[in-house]
Parts: structure tokens; C-alpha cells; sequence
């Protein structure tokens, strides 16, 4: 092996790469320190602006991840590496990856879209896929829902993104539909009087006012609709101490049913 050759080939390659890979440290060292600035200022702004908290670790991560793909990028072209086929690989595998997680990355999509939009909140009431119950967590890729009877069901964020939600505590308030079937004997007058009366209780909102009508009539009685406004929570609790205590005063003040004693 001729060492002067070997040594004189050494000093001309690292004349001709040696400012190339120093010049490729430099970009990548540089990239690190930017990506490690943008990092905090971007945590930084998302705690002032009170950004979701469940949310912030994901996009922060998210955002590092492809930063640091950037810089190599960057490092590898300052370098002069040929990036066809490199690019290649990466979209053959992306594309794979697609196809084969698609269902996850629109689940994955659309809780980004409910963190983002927040058509509901952890805590609300929501009625969504048929059931009604109150959201526990919202996670990126489905969400927690418990309904009255204590079940988790777990929805895929992709259907609460693509379906109708009915967020119940939106508004602070839920209205209660009652109806009560009285005989023709009993005036509705006196029960209207009753009624109103019986319903001036805390649990009942009265503004607005409840309101009491006739909706139907039939051969044996007339049917008697009740629309009060009461707060979302236990809502189905107070609507059965409610008609336990309509009832109570209705029988109270001498207005009975058929067959009651």
C-alpha cells in the first residue's frame, strides 16, 4: 500500500467534503438551537392563550417531530446526498401507512378538530350515537362518554365529528315536558292554580316562567302540558321528584284520578 498516495488522496477529499460536512454541523447545530427556541415560544404561547390542556403535548410533540425531519433534510442536502430515492422510501411507506391506518388517522384528525373547535367540553351533557350521558375525557382518538346508568361508552372521534351532537349543557339550562291527564270534572282552572303554585320550588328556573296549557283533548279527560326550565344536571332526578311532588299536591288539594284513594 503506497501511504504517501493514501494520505495525498485523504488531504484531497477532505479538502473537497471536509467544508461540506462543517458546513452541514453548522446548519444541524443551528437547526437544534432554533427548533429548541420555537419549542418554548410556542408552549409559551399556547399556556398565555390558554390552549387546551389535554392538546398542547400532542401538537408541542408533533411539531418537534417534524422540525427535526426538516433539519435533516436540510443537514443531508447541505451534504449533497442525492434525496430521490430517500424521498421515495418515505412515500412508498407513507402511503402504505395510509392506506393501512386510515380509519385511525381520521379518528386521530377529527379529535384534533373537537380540541380545536370544541363543540363540547369535558363535564358536558351530550346526547351523540343514540346515547345521552355526560363527556369524561376527550381524547385524541375517541372520546368517553358516561351515561346515567353509569356505563363508559367510548365513541370514535371520526363519529361525533361526522354526526349530529346535541350538546344539552351548552345553553345552561334544559326544559322539562310534563303531562298530565285530567278528568273532565276536575277544572282546569283549580289544577292550573295548584300547579303553578306547587312549582315555585328552587329546583324550577322561573325565568322564564313555567308555563301550564291544554294539548289535548280526549273522551275521558283533557291532557295537560307543564314546560319548565331547570339546569342540565340531574335532570332526570329532579323530573321524578318533580311529578312525585305535583302529584302529591294535586291530591293534597282534593283533585283526584279515577280509582285514587
Amino acid at each position: 500500500m503506497n501511504i504517501p498516495k493514501f494520505y495525498d488522496k485523504l488531504y484531497d477529499w477532505m479538502l473537497r467534503v471536509g467544508p461540506k460536512i462543517l458546513l452541514a454541523l453548522l446548519v444541524f447545530i443551528a437547526a437544534q438551537i432554533l427548533i429548541r427556541l420555537l419549542k418554548k415560544w410556542v408552549r409559551r404561547g399556547m399556556h398565555k392563550r390558554e390552549f387546551d390542556s389535554s392538546l398542547q403535548p400532542f401538537l408541542i410533540s408533533l411539531l418537534f417531530a417534524i422540525l427535526q425531519v426538516l433539519a435533516i433534510l436540510a443537514t443531508l442536502q447541505v451534504l449533497g446526498i442525492e434525496m430521490t430515492i430517500f424521498a421515495a422510501l418515505v412515500g412508498g411507506v407513507g402511503v402504505a401507512a395510509g392506506l393501512a391506518l386510515s380509519g385511525t388517522l381520521q379518528n386521530f384528525t377529527s379529535g384534533i378538530l373537537i380540541l380545536l373547535l370544541k363543540p363540547f367540553r369535558a363535564g358536558d351533557t351530550i346526547i351523540a350515537q343514540g346515547k345521552e350521558g355526560v363527556v369524561r375525557q376527550i381524547q385524541i382518538f375517541y372520546t368517553i362518554l358516561v351515561t346515567y346508568d353509569n356505563m363508559d361508552v367510548i365513541i370514535p372521534n371520526s363519529k361525533l365529528s361526522n354526526d349530529l351532537i346535541v350538546n344539552i349543557s351548552q345553553e345552561g339550562k334544559r326544559r322539562m315536558d310534563l303531562d298530565i291527564k285530567l278528568p273532565y270534572t276536575i277544572n282546569f282552572k283549580d289544577a292550573e292554580a295548584i300547579l303553578r303554585k306547587s312549582l315555585s320550588v328552587p329546583d324550577i328556573q322561573q325565568d322564564p316562567p313555567p308555563y301550564i296549557g291544554i294539548n289535548l283533548l280526549e273522551v275521558d279527560g283533557y291532557h295537560v302540558n307543564i314546560y319548565i326550565w331547570t339546569k342540565p344536571d340531574e335532570f332526570n332526578e329532579r323530573r321524578l321528584n318533580i311529578q312525585a311532588k305535583l302529584l302529591d299536591d294535586l291530591r293534597t288539594n282534593g283533585i283526584k284520578w279515577p280509582g285514587m284513594a
